[in-house]
């Protein structure tokens, strides 16, 4: 086992994580100004020379990058090795514009297992631990990442994908699995399916590593009270490295970042100042110790808050929030900013379970946004009057937290399509009045 895993590296003092940072910075900045055209052409035109960076104090000096640039380089702009070098790659869905795809040297895949071993190792998880990934293979991070640092662990890993839950939990109950990962609301549909199933007492689940979508701690501790387990948050992108970049320890307040490998700041998302710790802003990462495809600067879109308070479990690496928002998942709906969250904890708040859909709509030049909710199967409306009682109750508490009108629909169970992979929480067809409206 590589000296990456070394539980010392994730206690060190401060002052040596950030001299660690320091040194891998300057390495990094001399690989990528030597080998992608595109970073070289970027800090010429900043007047950055790698000379320049001596630091981490100097990392405020380099220009910043976003997705829409790693679109415009696809496939190959920002790779730094020969392509002879790299082993594997992996690719965000594609749905929101052209795809992005990271490309990984085997160095660069051991640091990726090493960072989701610490994850499950933060959760409890040992050599003698079942851990079963049902996060979804193949060009998705989940499952590959999961996957990786359970085998360097040692752990037995169930390699299940997303979907087919029956047989999920047949191998659940059949194998003893000890360690979930997958998607939050796929967790809440597996406790769903597990009740349902009658075979709670046959599930021996310890810990559950969830990320790859937001989820409120409402939808934790629905999570752990069904599944009879302790829920951890899991943060990455495939752009960074995938799942790992940053994990829960036992206390849950927060995700310790490997620093070792990735420098975060928080920024001013308009003015692109750097905000001190604990303020909240948009999370922006520089990756120090990837080889193929190293990002500088990378501004993430997720809002959230850094803080170096002491933590219980003894590690020293800055924690970051559970992510506030992103501003690409943020609807702007009659000039309000609407978070699914937002939704999410009204709901869990009042009863009811993450089955949920948002429809925003344009009307007669005015935005409409309705919320579908399916009411729990164990307190169905006793007749067409608590129906609409409940639905009046919704529309009042989601107008408190909103600032504006969202009509509520209640339905029945099982209406609304379960997801077994990311939930598609968010239907916005005002796309199409733009279209109508243009021809």
């Amino acid at each position: 086992m590589s000296n990456y895993f070394n539980p010392e590296i994730e206690t060190m003092p401060v002052e040596e994580i950030k001299k660690l940072q320091s040194k891998r910075l300057v390495e990094q900045i001399k690989h990528v100004y030597k080998n992608v055209e595109f970073y070289r052409n970027k800090m010429d035109e900043a007047g950055v020379k790698p000379e320049d960076i001596r630091g981490i104090e100097d990392l405020s000096k380099l220009p910043f990058i976003n997705k829409d640039d790693l679109r415009d380089q696809y496939p190959y702009g920002f790779l730094a090795v020969p392509l002879e070098d790299c082993v594997r790659i992996q690719s965000t869905s594609g749905t929101t514009g052209r795809r992005v795809v990271a490309f990984y040297t085997m160095e660069d895949i051991h640091i990726w297992d090493t960072c989701c071993a610490r994850a499950i190792v933060a959760a409890g998880g040992t050599k003698e631990d079942v851990v079963h990934v049902c996060y979804g293979y193949g060009l998705f991070t989940g499952g590959p990442g999961l996957n990786g640092g359970s085998h360097m662990i040692g752990s037995l890993t169930l390699p299940m994908s997303s979907g087919n839950t029956e047989r999920q939990i047949q191998f659940m109950t059949d194998l003893g699995s000890t360690i979930l990962c997958c998607t939050p609301s796929y967790a809440a549909y597996l406790g769903e399916s597990i009740r349902e199933m009658g075979v709670k007492d046959r599930i021996k689940l310890k810990a559950g590593i969830f990320g790859a979508e937001a989820w409120t701690e409402e939808m934790r501790r629905g999570i752990e009270s069904s599944l009879g387990i302790k829920a951890y948050d899991i943060y990455g992108l495939t752009e960074i490295s995938g799942p790992g970049v940053s994990f829960e320890c036992s206390e849950q307040k927060g995700m310790h970042i490997n620093e070792d490998h990735f420098i975060a700041e928080v920024i001013d998302p308009e003015t692109g100042e750097v905000l001190p710790e604990g303020e909240k802003g948009e999370l922006v990462f520089t990756c120090i110790t990837k080889k193929a495809f190293p990002l500088i600067r990378y501004r993430t879109r997720d809002i959230c808050v850094l803080s170096r308070k002491k933590c219980s479990c003894g590690r020293t690496h800055i924690r970051m929030s559970k992510p506030l928002g992103r501003s690409d998942d943020m609807l702007i709906v009659k000039g309000v900013n609407v978070f699914p969250s937002q939704i999410e904890t009204v709901l869990l708040n009042n009863g009811y379970e993450a089955n949920y859909q948002l429809i925003v709509d344009r009307k007669n030049n005015s935005d409409t946004i309705e919320c579908d909710v399916e009411w729990v199967s164990e307190n169905p409306p006793k007749d067409a009057a608590d129906w609409a009682d409940r639905e009046k109750l919704l529309v009042s508490k989601l107008k408190s937290m909103l600032g504006i009108a969202v009509k509520v629909k209640l339905v029945k169970p099982k209406t609304i399509p379960r997801s077994e992979g990311k939930a598609v929480r968010i239907i916005d067809n005002r796309h199409l009045f733009e279209e109508s409206a243009l021809k």
